[in-house]
């Protein structure tokens, strides 16, 4: 299979220099999180020397609307814009300011991917507008370190015993608090947990085209748990994407944290020596997923093809499994899920944990949930909600009343 992959990669490349070749061409790609694209570019960048890329990242939510800007005014967006999962529904929606990349030859590619992976970046009229980059399996990161000074198991099994379901694991963190580890809390905050469980839901926020925050019991569910966590004394008060969230990986103030597979790089990256401090255990509850993101082609891009061409060498299997070895992110791509490049893989940084089996195994069961065009923007009425309550503003009752208030009128 690697031989097979190898073969693929030189092949492609005469097609990518192909593309390459009218002159300079300068790219510009738009991101957020950890993407892990870094020695990509360099690598893509000798195979095409006329190609120069520049990556500007952004904060998650800044990123989409600040795209969302982009293509109301028809100016200011990258060649290639990367979209996450909760905001893919309202791009899609909106398919007529991306290429059509079925147009460049997508179609050829489409089998690299499950079905739906495709079809979550393909317009009700058929455009697809994304080629998929990592897919959000679950687990649970924890430190060893912390866990041992609480006097808690510290072995990944023995770990993952601890909390089958969402309400051990806050039943774990009370034990974890009471044994008083000088500097730190259980877990980050409200917001990672959320989505956590939230992403176990067989249906979330929509229904089919509906909204259903108000009648889904998941979501009140999901709502209900983090707040739980949070009025039980756990959180760390590190909230998500934020400088004291950063400095609180390395510092080691939060002893676990829901890990979709793409977590692992941003761990690896805010915490660069914290190398064995991690491990990684079930996640409550079982599976889900949480995450995965995928490149676009905006219309307004002036090199359509060439850009084009690099989404679909950073988004080809070979590429996917470098990142996944290197940063964690874990590949889209199904032709790599029994290969050993993946199944085999561990990773010294969190313990040589079997990352490779985790989240293969993870990703393989999952359904993923249908994200309609709001879906982002929802979830951040209900990420502030929680918010209210870490900062004793407003009890769980009252936050929920005010979320279901300001969802409303979004829609």
């Amino acid at each position: 299979m690697v031989v097979a992959l190898a073969a693929a990669a030189c092949g492609s490349d005469d097609g990518d220099n192909q593309a390459a070749d009218d002159g300079p061409v300068s790219l510009t790609i738009a991101t957020f999180g950890e993407f892990g694209y870094k020695e990509l570019y360099d690598e893509y960048q000798k195979l095409h020397p006329n190609v120069k890329i520049t990556e500007r990242i952004t904060k998650t939510e800044d990123h989409h609307k600040n795209l969302a800007a982009h293509l109301a005014t028809n100016t200011g967006a990258a060649d290639i814009e990367a979209l996450e999962e909760g905001w893919i529904g309202q791009f899609t929606a909106n398919a007529s300011k991306f290429v059509d990349l079925n147009e460049l030859g997508a179609g050829d590619i489409k089998s690299q991917w499950p079905e739906w992976k495709w079809n979550v970046a393909t317009s009700k009229d058929g455009k697809t507008i994304g080629l998929g980059t990592d897919v959000g399996g679950m687990a649970m990161c924890y430190r060893v370190d912390l866990f041992k000074k609480a006097g808690l198991p510290t072995d990944r099994a023995e770990v993952s015993k601890l909390w089958p379901t969402w309400d051990q694991y806050i039943e774990t963190g009370k034990k974890f608090e009471a044994a008083k580890v000088p500097g730190a809390h259980f877990f980050d905050g409200p917001t990672v947990m959320y989505r956590s469980i939230l992403g176990q839901a067989p249906v979330g926020l929509y229904d089919g085209d509906n909204v259903v925050v108000d009648s889904n019991p998941e979501v009140k569910k999901a709502f209900d748990l983090s707040a739980l966590a949070v009025t039980s004394g756990l959180s760390a008060r590190a909230e998500a994407w934020t400088p004291a969230w950063n400095a609180g990986f390395a510092k080691g103030t939060f002893a676990t944290l829901g890990c979709p597979s793409w977590m692992m790089a941003y761990i690896q990256t805010q915490a660069k020596d914290a190398s064995g401090k991690w491990d990684i255990a079930d996640v409550p509850g079982g599976g889900g997923n949480w995450g995965g993101s995928w490149l676009t082609v905006p219309k307004q891009s002036k090199h359509q093809k060439q850009a084009y061409e690099l989404a679909k060498w950073l988004t080809a299997p070979e590429q996917q499994a470098k990142v996944f070895q290197k940063y964690g992110n874990f590949p889209s791509t199904v032709t790599l899920y029994e290969d050993a490049v993946i199944k085999d893989f561990v990773n010294p940084y969190f313990n040589n944990a079997p990352v490779g089996q985790i989240f293969s195994k993870s990703v393989s069961t999952m359904k993923p949930q249908y994200l309609g065009p709001k879906a982002g923007d929802i979830n951040t009425q209900i990420i502030n909600g929680l918010t209210r309550i870490e900062q004793g503003k407003q009890n769980p009752d009252q936050s929920w009343q005010q979320v279901l208030t300001d969802v409303k009128a979004l829609l």
